[in-house]
């Protein structure tokens, strides 16, 4: 996804904040101010480009406590859609939480 088209979007407010996300949120003690750090600040560690109903992407930043959140955004040309944000662990990605481990089968 293009980093400044999201970034572009929020600025301007034109953000959809999906139930699934805010719950999410609210689970993980992750704020409003945490996932704009994370949007206006991170990088995109995955790509998503075949996501319906929007091309998404999963961003790698911090929250207000520099701890390592990940938000995953979708968005088309007139909105901005935060789907979900969490704390990753060590079980999914490797120890720079970037790099999801391989499933082993």
């Amino acid at each position: 996804m293009d980093r400044d088209k999201i970034r572009k979007l929020y600025i301007e407010g034109k953000v959809k904040w999906t139930v699934h996300g805010l719950e999410r949120m609210q689970e993980k003690d992750i704020s409003m101010d945490d996932i704009e750090n994370c949007i206006m600040n991170g990088e995109e560690i995955e790509d998503y480009p075949y996501d319906y109903p929007f091309p998404s992407c999963l961003i790698f930043g911090y929250d207000k406590n520099d701890c390592v959140i990940h938000t995953v955004v979708g968005a088309n040309d007139n909105e901005l859609y935060i789907i979900t944000s969490y704390r990753p662990s060590t079980d999914i990605f490797e120890a720079n939480l970037k790099t999801r481990k391989v499933r082993k089968v």
